[in-house]
């Protein structure tokens, strides 16, 4: 029970990536608060977590919206009394070729990848260094890294959160608080369903993944439980690529 008694909040963790996430984190003892747009969602996969035995709050909140944002984490800090550790998860793409998106479509990719962090971080970082200990996880994308075809703009919020996620870093590392990022490949989730339609398959990009899989939501929570752990108190500003052996950065 590596995390007994922590306060995680995970942002976007109705299903998907995020869900996989909290479902990992109760696992090991902590006290998981489950973010989402839908409420409904929230609350169904918090309670789903307590039925299974974990410890689990549900709550809706838009990360788009800075005091939406707020309201939550003082919700949160009543009912557990902190957050101890951040897993900014939330995010959308639009799959498009950059010549046919419009600045609609450029505003909802930024706003929910690149200033959800923002906000969400935002409203955790003071306590977190009063407290004198955090841990920041974000959850990014190798779009991010090497950049994608039709997510141009995606890539670039990304991007963006990794080179904030590199600058924190060194803000905040004398509080004992780290900041990383895991870099997740293409995952198989709900939300991937329709990319990989429009890309020709996952037969067709399966052929690129060196360990001839895609990747599942459970690869990226094992490597938020290390970000978030003990073993890697002395590891921050990194991004940690969880694709199969489909980007290696140097």
């Amino acid at each position: 029970m590596e995390f007994e008694g922590k306060v995680v909040l995970v942002t976007g963790a109705a299903r998907g990536i995020g869900r996989a996430i909290a479902e990992a984190f109760a696992k090991e003892g902590a006290k998981v608060v489950i973010n989402d747009i839908s409420e409904e969602g929230a609350k169904k996969a918090a309670e789903e977590i307590k039925a299974s035995g974990g410890e689990a709050y549900g709550i809706r909140a838009d990360v788009t919206n800075y005091e939406d944002v707020k309201r939550m984490v003082e919700e949160i800090k009543k009912v557990y009394g902190t957050v101890d550790i951040l897993v900014n998860n939330a995010g959308y793409w639009t799959t498009k070729l950059f010549k046919d998106t419009t600045p609609e479509d450029w505003e909802k990719d930024i706003k929910i990848c690149f200033y959800g962090v923002l906000h969400c971080t935002h409203a955790v970082i003071k306590d977190m260094i009063e407290k004198k200990y955090g841990r920041i996880i974000n959850i990014v994308s190798d779009a991010g890294r090497i950049g994608e075809p039709f997510l141009a703009v995606y890539s670039g919020a990304k991007g963006a959160i990794i080179a904030f996620s590199k600058a924190l870093a060194k803000e905040v590392a004398r509080y004992n608080i780290t900041v990383n990022c895991v870099s997740p490949g293409i995952t198989k989730t709900p939300g991937v369903e329709e990319f990989l339609k429009s890309v020709g398959g996952e037969e067709k990009l399966v052929k690129a993944y060196p360990r001839g899989r895609l990747g599942l939501p459970e690869d990226v929570a094992n490597a938020v439980l290390f970000f978030a752990s003990d073993k890697s108190d002395f590891i921050t500003g990194q991004v940690l690529s969880v694709s199969g052996g489909y980007t290696t950065v140097g």
